[in-house]
């Protein structure tokens, strides 16, 4: 039995359309890369949560989150020893190519987060590593080509692995 999650994400990208990534270690599906992101807090909306998450898992607190919506999607991981079914919502953002900022060993030893970067979109849809979720290239490549898209895309269920 799965314990339903809800939680948001930001697909951040700078001027050429590279997109920043937290390669993170999961107990249930392995080590893969996703965006800053995580789950909402009680009383959150999926907005507030995603520009929260952001700052933790960054230290950036200039970033606009506008609102718009790359896509929804679910997926199976465990969190914290907890088997969970996850309900994301991924928005979009543009920020410069930088760092992250502060001292954020702490959140990232606690969210297991490895290490992070940018990601061009070559090195993206090269295919070589795990991504949550898994058609980042494909939508991240829909965006530059036709903007962000006017609805969010409706991933449904993507069984990882």
């Amino acid at each position: 039995m799965r314990i339903p999650r809800q939680a948001a994400r930001v697909a951040v990208l700078d001027p050429v359309g590279s997109v920043f990534l937290l390669r993170y270690d999961n107990e249930e599906v392995g080590v893969h890369w996703a965006m800053p992101g995580g789950g909402m807090d009680p009383g959150e909306t999926p907005l507030q949560a995603a520009e929260r998450e952001l700052r933790e898992e960054t230290g950036w607190a200039d970033i606009v989150v506008d609102g718009t919506l790359l896509c929804l999607w679910e997926h199976d991981f465990t969190r914290a020893g907890v088997p969970v079914r996850q309900h994301e919502h991924i928005f979009l953002a543009q920020g410069p190519r930088r760092d992250p900022v502060g001292d954020l060993a702490a959140s990232h030893a606690a969210d297991k987060i490895l290490r992070w970067r940018w990601w061009s979109p070559t090195e993206l849809s090269g295919g070589a590593e795990a991504l949550w979720p898994p058609q980042l290239p494909e939508l991240l490549a829909d965006v530059r080509k036709n903007g962000a898209p006017a609805t969010p895309v409706d991933l449904g269920f993507v069984r990882n692995g």
